[in-house]
């Protein structure tokens, strides 16, 4: 059995090959169970937790388990561990060990493009980009990868990581103007896609500021009582996510609007392998809102790690 580290992850993927693997896995036949995620403590104001997310398609079974503390920055620890456990399908035999960890912010970013490539407009230019953890340059490439952005403004709270990832930003892509800015009306207003991987547990901005033919996307939260839209974002929208299984189980942004009675669950659109299977855009109009809800996926793990565990063999 192979062990692939993190930095053999980095090495071997880039975008031009993690979406359309994404797409073609998502297109194609594939077991996936609902994700089990365990609070580990009954404190509500403590976050840790256990996750195992189970999946299999013709080539192989994959198993990633992680754990996510969001205080370890106190301890000056990683929030987020993980590994991927590769096996063949075929025969069962253990393949390889693959860091989990590398693979979560590869394949966060390529899904959340992926789903943009069939919702955003084709001629978008503007991308607003909520964040700037350790997923946001991750983000910004992917989006970058399925539309011709001539702008991407930051909105973050911390001003020094905000004009850092400019910088990295700046010379990955220097024909793209980077910029950081506060959330207000004139800039919802003027975005074409908006994109969220916050931490946030309120909305971010106020639905109404929206203009017609934006689209949403949305990964940064997994709780059912939060949220990074609000519900008038949601009643504009035509909702697309990643698993309904999944979303409808754990996201606020789709759980709150629900409870209160404006939104069902019958009104989400289409989840991801229904996108990839129909493989164009799915946009009505030039004036349709769209909002993607991300929480993530095994098959998304299970595709990425396949691919790099073929990528380190060559």
């Amino acid at each position: 059995m192979q062990h692939i580290n993190r930095a053999q992850v980095k090495q071997a993927l880039s975008f031009d090959k993690l979406i359309p693997a994404l797409q073609q896995g998502f297109a194609g036949n594939a077991g996936m169970p609902m994700r089990q995620v365990f609070e580990l403590d009954d404190n509500p104001s403590n976050y840790d937790a256990f996750a195992v997310l189970p999946a299999w398609n013709d080539e192989v079974i994959g198993v990633k388990a992680f754990t996510y503390f969001p205080e370890n920055y106190r301890q000056e620890k990683a929030s987020l561990y993980s590994k991927i456990m590769l096996f063949s399908r075929a025969s069962g035999e253990p393949l390889a060990l693959v860091d989990g960890t590398e693979v979560t912010l590869w394949r966060t970013a390529a899904v959340s493009a992926l789903a943009a490539s069939y919702l955003a407009k084709p001629n978008a230019k503007h991308l607003v980009f909520f964040g700037s953890g350790n997923l946001a340059p991750f983000m910004i490439a992917a989006h970058l990868k399925v539309r011709d952005y001539e702008k991407v403004t930051l909105v973050a709270r911390n001003r020094d990581k905000a004009h850092t990832l400019i910088s990295l930003m700046t010379a990955q892509f220097p024909n793209v103007i980077f910029e950081h800015q506060s959330a207000c009306e004139a800039l919802i207003r003027r975005a074409d896609v908006i994109s969220c991987a916050t931490g946030s547990h309120t909305p971010l901005f106020d639905g109404n500021w929206l203009s017609q033919g934006v689209h949403i996307d949305l990964i940064g939260n997994h709780h059912k009582q939060y949220r990074e839209c609000d519900t008038r974002t949601v009643t504009k929208s035509s909702v697309y996510v990643d698993s309904r299984a999944n979303v409808l189980n754990e996201a606020g942004e789709l759980l709150i609007p629900i409870a209160e009675k404006v939104f069902r669950a019958d009104l989400v659109k289409a989840e991801l392998t229904e996108l990839a299977k129909s493989n164009r855009s799915q946009r009505n109009s030039g004036n349709e809102i769209t909002l993607f809800k991300s929480v993530g996926t095994a098959l998304s793990d299970l595709v990425t790690a396949k691919l790099v565990y073929d990528l380190v063999q060559k």
